[in-house]
């Protein structure tokens, strides 16, 4: 009897509070948690616990967000705060992300090789362009074009890739009695040149259990979706329902079979938020006291929640503490433009206040589940059945209980329902993940 397929779960660290930017003010948060990497590690210890396949560690090379009444949106440096949780797991993943653009191919290669071989084969990069502005002045530069950017990110995969198989895999020795360190027949240069980007190598690091670090990609369009098919084994997308989620996942399938790739060697992970209570009424409460630490936040997205169901909302024009007026929702239509808008809409029509539509993260860049463990499950589970995707980027909205209710409550629910494994599938990130072995450049 072949053995049901199971979903993956990756736990998104953010800067260490949780989703919302305002979790640092919460009670029992450390203030301090996005200097301490103790807890990080924590919380991978957490997520290690649950038997998630990964944590991952998105990044711009930028500030961002304004640091008066949030959190930055990243860790201090997302490298250092693998290395950090390197030393204190064993059988997590560790995926971070670092911009094709503003780093040259051997420094990536170097740092992601080196704590793949540290970590014993559980690393992973997700490979990235950038396109904002800050990022390109802190490297004296202006922002290139999306077709340039896509560019050099096919170089710099391409010579990473090259570089980290420079090192074949049978070329350290370690002969002792006869002196011969390594085989240096067998430790080449590369002599790659490109339009951006070049690198004689070789990268002097034998390879790791799992070969090299495992390719994850993150970024939409045609172009996103061909840097995806060609080179990644994991793709993290923000898809809002199953319908475009569903799509997603088939664009990606479909155009694998172009390079003579596996679609089961590319898996989609579909990021996802939460806030879980014993009942629903304590999930939405968490999500009720996150926004009041910022009442100066609630008009602006009163008015964003008007624009995506087609209605002039204002604080002053409407109670957003009662629910919206039968003849405003007679006027009321979802955004065909916004794929959040028939969420916002649906619960506007259910008679719950503004405020409370709010609380259930309608305008969050990913869905949100406010409720019991098993609500959160069930969403899990419709998503993953209806092949939606192959796991879930999942982001609590307050790290410090977040994590442990999410590995303790739903977790359990998913296992006993056959969608989660219970045991690690091997040792290194490809093996947990189920996807090859490699080692170099992928031949097409």
């Amino acid at each position: 009897m072949e053995k049901r397929k199971e979903m993956q779960l990756a736990l998104q660290m953010v800067s260490g509070y949780g989703a919302e930017f305002n979790a640092w003010r919460m009670p029992g948060t450390d203030p301090a948690a996005y200097t301490n990497m103790d807890s990080y590690v924590e919380r991978a210890k957490l997520a290690e616990k649950g038997k998630f396949q990964m944590i991952f560690i998105a990044d711009t090379p930028a500030l961002d967000v304004d640091l008066g009444p949030q959190t930055p949106s990243y860790p201090m440096d997302p490298m250092l705060a693998l290395m950090a949780v390197a030393r204190e797991t064993k059988h997590i993943g560790l995926v971070a992300t670092l911009s094709t653009t503003f780093n040259y191919p051997y420094n990536i290669a170097r740092q992601f090789k080196a704590l793949d071989v540290i970590s014993h084969g559980r690393v992973g990069w997700n490979a990235v362009t950038t396109s904002k502005p800050a990022a390109a002045a802190n490297f004296g530069k202006q922002v290139a074009n999306r077709k340039e950017r896509y560019e050099m990110a096919n170089e710099s995969i391409q010579i990473v890739q090259a570089l980290w198989g420079s090192w074949e895999e049978d070329a350290w020795t370690l002969d002792v009695e006869g002196g011969k360190f390594a085989d240096m027949e067998k430790i080449q240069p590369i002599n790659l040149q490109g339009q951006y980007y070049a690198s004689r190598g070789p990268l002097p690091i034998p390879p790791s259990e799992q070969g090299q670090p495992v390719i994850f990609q993150a970024g939409g369009g045609d172009e996103g979706l061909e840097l995806a098919v060609r080179y990644a084994s994991g793709v993290y997308a923000n898809p809002y329902d199953i319908e475009s989620a569903r799509e997603h996942r088939q664009a990606l399938r479909q155009s694998a079979a172009r390079f003579g790739r596996n679609p089961e060697d590319i898996k989609m992970y579909a990021g996802f938020m939460f806030s879980i209570g014993s009942t629903e009424e304590e999930g939405l409460e968490r999500r009720r006291q996150l926004m009041s630490f910022n009442p100066e936040e609630i008009p602006s997205r009163v008015r964003y929640l008007g624009s995506m169901v087609g209605l002039p909302l204002s604080v002053n024009s409407v109670d957003i503490d009662q629910p919206l007026s039968a003849d405003l929702l007679k006027k009321a239509n979802a955004n065909p433009m916004d794929p959040r808008s028939h969420r916002a809409l649906e619960l506007l029509k259910k008679g719950i206040s503004i405020r409370d539509v709010l609380a259930h993260g309608v305008i969050n860049y990913h869905p949100v589940v406010a409720g019991t463990p098993v609500q959160v499950a069930d969403f899990l589970e419709e998503w993953f059945l209806a092949g939606a995707c192959d796991g879930f980027s999942v982001v609590p909205d307050i790290a410090y209980d977040g994590v442990a209710d999410f590995v303790e409550k739903v977790v359990p629910i998913l296992q006993e329902r056959g969608l989660f494994h219970k045991e690690y599938e091997g040792k290194t990130l490809r093996e947990n993940m189920g996807v090859p072995y490699q080692y170099g450049r992928l031949k097409y």
